[in-house]
């Protein structure tokens, strides 16, 4: 039965070649020495198109250093929200034969300029209703949402905060008539990118379903002491995802990735702290750093420190 399945989903995946075997061997021993770690315990994923826009081809990855999550965001070269439902319906099948959960839905709702018309209000609101949908299909009720965007260069106006919380509000009560939670990132050029400025949206924004995804690496862009001082000023309990990964300062003191034990983060003490904190959710692998071997490479390097972190904890 597993041979039919892989070849109805992925009839033209090539072979391996020898080099590519060779290059890829550190890793594999590396997945089989830490496959033992207690992740029944730690519900951590990959964003899946870090690894493979192929869904067959991320999910054979997750489960050989057996993560059994996937934040879903871009699949098949399309952002899943450009994906008609029949294709979305077809990751679910994939991730269901690999006992792979869809640990939040990711989407780029409110990921914009502040709308300063209805089209483009109306735009976003049909945006929430179709990630919604397919958040539905990936049997999730977690969605990764942002607070509106700035132009690089450009300082957030303070004046358009309430405005800002005024519509995130609405978004949330409208997610939860589909019993949707929605988990805003702090991220880069975002009115929402600091620990201090996600601090300040949770306070302004009560409602039940709405939280953070935490993103300690982004919030260092800033120039705070992410961990523990942005982290610091958070409501723990609204945390619903975290993102992991690695930064590190380039000379000219720009903040830039790096895989997770190359860089600045102290993702040991930042998992500790919030494992000590109460928070029982999911984290996601987000490498963002690139390799010239490729992404799958990169991410997999990562995931192999991530995961010496992991058996730290």
């Amino acid at each position: 039965m597993r041979v039919t399945y892989l070849t109805r989903y992925n009839p033209r995946m090539p072979l391996l070649s020898r080099r590519q075997l060779l290059a890829a061997a550190p890793f594999a021993v590396a997945a089989t020495r830490l496959k033992a770690l207690p992740l029944a315990d730690f519900p951590l994923g990959v964003t899946t198109d870090e690894i493979d826009e192929d869904v067959l081809t991320a999910v054979k990855f997750l489960r050989r250093f057996d993560l059994r999550y996937a934040e879903v965001r871009s699949i098949w070269g399309k952002y899943n929200t450009q994906q008609p439902l029949d294709k979305v319906k077809e990751a679910r099948a994939i991730f269901d034969e690999y006992q792979i959960k869809t640990s939040i839905l990711g989407t780029p709702f409110f990921k914009v300029a502040l709308p300063k018309d209805n089209a483009a209000l109306d735009a976003q609101w049909k945006l929430l209703d179709e990630a919604m949908a397919r958040a539905q299909v990936l049997g999730t009720d977690k969605m990764r949402v942002f607070a509106f965007t700035y132009k690089d260069g450009e300082q957030p106006d303070a004046a358009v905060y309430p405005r800002i919380y005024e519509l995130v509000r609405e978004a949330a009560t409208r997610a939860k008539a589909k019993a949707i939670r929605l988990a805003c990132e702090n991220v880069g050029q975002s009115y929402v990118w600091s620990g201090a400025q996600a601090a300040e949206l949770l306070k302004n924004v009560k409602n039940d379903n709405f939280g953070l995804t935490w993103d300690p690496n982004n919030a260092a862009q800033t120039g705070e002491h992410s961990y523990p001082e942005g982290f610091g000023k958070l409501d723990v309990a609204r945390i619903f995802h975290v993102h992991l990964r690695d930064w590190k300062h380039r000379p000219d003191g720009v903040v830039e990735w790096a895989p997770v034990g190359g860089g600045e983060m102290d993702n040991l003490g930042q998992i500790r702290a919030l494992r000590k904190a109460g928070y029982r959710g999911t984290y996601t692998l987000e490498t963002h750093y690139r390799d010239p071997k490729g992404k799958a490479y990169a991410t997999e390097n990562s995931l192999t420190g991530l995961l010496k972190v992991i058996a730290q904890v």
